[in-house]
């Protein structure tokens, strides 16, 4: 059942961007990424947002100044983030390190936490007056790697918005540098956990060798326009509580009783989705699941690595037999492609990327899920205490919208702690989608009304 909100429009005052430098002098040099990094498909800026309540013993700070302060500091240990990406022969991106700083942006807006209502989490309303898009510093070369907005609220609260060039980190290494910019806010002389560069760990054997198969990386056809239209795109959030997930595992079958929680939604998330855009029953359709590859390695990637560490392993189906076969069928597959990656995996990924020049992954008909429900967003804390929500500021990011979903830890007005995913599809899929959900989480076995699992889309009508 999707709640109806009526659309919260607000003002946002911004000064105007200053770039903020490394506090101290730091090394001017040339730091290549890693041939992970560099991919085609982590070429593009990823908006993160945060939103937090006032406290009583911090009234009479101003966020925006204590951030900024904290900035500068946390760069003088990150300072690559401070510099400019180049691209080098054969596509390789290396970093300036030019000191030339972030972009930083200080806002406040005519509103208070509490009219954003329970549902906080995407889409959000005016996103685009809270994340601001410097014209001319969106580039993913020669531009400023790193954005962020701090916006004051009127109950003391603040939203704190950031985009980052991708290919500079992902999730863990993000959290890791926003951690330390919460350290370094609270006081801290230097971060907890020291940052660690090292990108050629994860540099291209000599000479490159594809070991693995990579269906990710194929060359697709769009054979019947199926890459999906981007007007009428309607943007819904969606909770999975606990009585959500068991309701989605009454559908595994015993044999694969072992699933993880991830595993089941995006088991069902992609056959669900598949239905709704209703292909040609023989199209290959494709779930991509982001899959941390940090602790494959022997030894691990270093505590501290804040650069990309992730595999893109794919799950390929037809149509029909997603449509019509049991859960158990997509369970099965996802499974099977998740448990793909290991370190040879990454170093045939990495190889690949210097013999193909760089591919983007397959985006024809495929479904990106990427977990966030670990990574720590919700508790990055700058003073004021942990997030009332951190994580991704919209789902559908990347080169191709409506490709890619979160999932992201949400506690609901209940109090129940589960998992929000953001999904974008054209409108018309969308009422198929909510259906299509909706009817397995109400097939209930202990004869509970249908009403009582339907579940609940948010949206801003």
């Amino acid at each position: 059942m999707a709640q109806r909100h009526t659309p919260l429009t607000f003002t946002v005052r911004r000064r105007a961007p200053e770039l903020i430098q490394p506090a101290k002098p730091t090394p001017r040099e040339l730091k290549p990424l890693s041939d992970i990094d560099d991919q085609e498909g982590l070429r593009f800026q990823i908006p993160v947002i945060q939103f937090y309540r006032p406290d009583p013993k911090m009234r009479n700070k101003n966020p925006a100044s204590v951030i900024r302060e904290a900035l500068a500091k946390v760069l003088v240990f990150y300072y690559p983030f401070a510099g400019r990406l180049k691209e080098g022969p054969a596509r390789k991106l290396m970093v300036d390190c030019t000191g030339e700083g972030v972009l930083f942006i200080e806002a406040e807006a005519d509103v208070t936490l509490k009219q954003f209502g329970d549902a906080l989490q995407p889409p959000f309303p005016c996103l685009e007056e809270l994340l601001y898009d410097v014209p001319g510093y969106g580039g993913v070369l020669d531009s400023p790697l790193l954005l962020i907005q701090v916006t004051r609220l009127l109950c003391g609260g603040f939203i704190f918005a950031l985009r980052l060039n991708h290919t500079m980190s992902d999730a863990p290494g993000l959290v890791q540098f926003m951690t330390a910019l919460g350290e370094m806010a609270q006081g801290a002389s230097a971060p907890s956990i020291s940052s660690v560069w090292q990108r050629d760990l994860l540099f291209a054997r000599d000479p490159p060798r594809v070991t693995c198969t990579h269906q990710e990386y194929e060359e697709v056809e769009d054979t019947k326009g199926t890459i999906i239209p981007l007007d009428d795109m309607a943007h819904k959030s969606f909770f999975f509580g606990p009585a959500e997930v068991s309701a989605l595992r009454r559908f595994v079958p015993s044999h694969l009783k072992k699933c993880s929680t991830f595993e089941v939604l995006t088991a069902c998330l992609w056959r669900c989705r598949t239905i709704a855009l209703n292909p040609d029953p023989e199209e290959e359709m494709r779930i991509i699941c982001i899959v941390n590859a940090r602790a494959k390695f022997n030894p691990p990637l270093p505590t501290g690595y804040y650069g990309n560490g992730f595999a893109f392993p794919v799950a390929i189906s037809s149509a029909g037999d997603l449509s019509k076969k049991p859960l158990g069928h997509a369970l099965e597959l996802v499974m099977k492609a998740k448990s793909d990656v290991n370190e040879e995996y990454m170093r045939s990924i990495a190889d690949l990327m210097v013999i193909k020049n760089r591919p983007h992954f397959t985006v024809v008909r495929a479904y990106l899920v990427s977990d966030v429900t670990r990574a720590g967003f919700d508790v990055v804390d700058f003073g004021w205490g942990k997030a009332a929500y951190g994580g991704p500021a919209k789902g559908g990011v990347g080169a191709i919208p409506g490709v890619a979903s979160f999932y992201i830890p949400f506690t609901n007005h209940k109090g129940e702690s589960g998992i929000v995913v953001p999904v974008v599809l054209p409108s018309a899929a969308m009422k198929i989608f909510v259906h299509e959900l909706d009817n397995m989480l109400a097939q209930d076995t202990n004869g509970q009304g249908q009403e009582e699992h339907k579940l609940f889309a948010f949206s801003r009508l």
